[in-house]
């Protein structure tokens, strides 16, 4: 059974949305694509900032705390028992 013109047309401008919802999501996934890989990147040198960050601030943590042990006074033994 052949298909009648009105629905010919229906069919052509279903397919013609279809298609150009489709161009339009493709577009969208690139540019989500592209926001992701920015994502990534940034999160990947704010993860080395952080490392160096943690880093830095435990050996100035062990200097403090050698500098504190070298400013505390000597307890000497004389006097005790």
């Amino acid at each position: 059974m052949a298909e009648g013109p009105i629905a010919q047309g229906e069919a052509a401008a279903l397919t013609r949305r279809f298609e150009e919802a489709a161009q339009k999501n493709d577009g969208e996934s690139g540019i989500v694509k592209s926001d992701l890989t920015a994502l990534r990147l940034q999160v990947g040198n704010l993860d080395q900032k952080l490392d160096e960050f943690i880093e830095e601030s435990r050996r100035e943590t062990q200097e403090l705390r050698q500098a504190v042990e070298a400013a505390k006074p000597r307890s000497s033994s004389c006097g005790r028992r």
